[in-house]
């Protein structure tokens, strides 16, 4: 269905574990060249590694890792066809009274800065390569705000979805489409760690599929927006992935 990512070389960020794993391992099932990049690995690495897939350890909290990792993806790949910025956390769950600087700058420097640093970087790449796309992972938290304590990460990934219309439209000149996927509650340790079995429960009922959704099923949607044959006049949209939680 995807014929056209056969070869192709993708950077995926955060892409051993949860969403940006599910992306990497349906990429390297496209015949793609997958180099994924990750932090904390878990039992997922080797499963990964089984599929061919390039790994790099790497903070990319750090100001020098967007430049690394695509000095890796030049020396693993040859060349970035396609990039998703899907490193990212919560961090904690602070509520506004408890908010401090030190906590601010850890949110954006890991879900903002290095996507903006990694989007400027893998342009540059695309740009001098004829083309590419950009996938950016924003959350359905950007357009309905986080839950007690996620706000600075909702704002975030505000930030996120903005950022990705905007540089669709200075990109777009350039053969370089730039899009988002919205994922909405999927059952990953993103979950696990930041929710509750109840507030996850909680969730569920209030979605019209009675379910949260599973991290291999985000993957199509970076497919789809990878894939000039099926989204080649698609950019600067954010795909909402949540089973009807939040209806545009």
């Amino acid at each position: 269905m995807f014929d056209d990512l056969r070869g192709k070389a993708v950077v995926v960020t955060g892409g051993v574990t949860g969403i940006g794993g599910a992306a990497a391992r349906a990429f390297a099932g496209c015949g793609a060249k997958v180099l994924a990049q990750y932090f904390g690995g878990g039992p997922e690495l080797a499963a990964v590694e089984a599929m061919g897939i390039a790994t790099l350890r790497l903070d990319l909290r750090q100001r020098s890792a967007p430049e690394a990792l695509m000095q890796a993806a030049r020396d693993k790949l040859g060349r970035v066809d396609v990039l998703v910025n899907n490193a990212g956390s919560l961090v904690a769950r602070v509520p506004l009274a408890e908010v401090t600087d030190a906590f601010m700058d850890e949110v954006f420097d890991l879900n903002c800065r290095q996507l903006v640093q990694c989007c400027r970087l893998g342009a540059a790449l695309m740009r001098a390569q004829g083309g590419g796309a950009i996938i950016n992972v924003s959350s359905i938290a950007a357009r309905q705000g986080g839950s007690a304590g996620g706000a600075i990460y909702a704002g975030a990934k505000g930030f996120v979805s903005a950022f990705t219309k905007s540089i669709a439209k200075e990109l777009a000149g350039q053969n370089i489409r730039v899009n988002a996927v919205s994922p909405g509650t999927i059952h990953t340790a993103f979950h696990e760690r930041f929710s509750s079995a109840e507030k996850r429960a909680a969730t569920a009922k209030q979605i019209p599929m009675q379910r949260l959704g599973q991290a291999d099923e985000c993957a199509g949607a970076f497919l789809y927006l990878a894939s000039a044959a099926a989204s080649g006049y698609v950019t600067g949209q954010v795909l909402e992935v949540n089973g009807g939680q939040l209806m545009a």
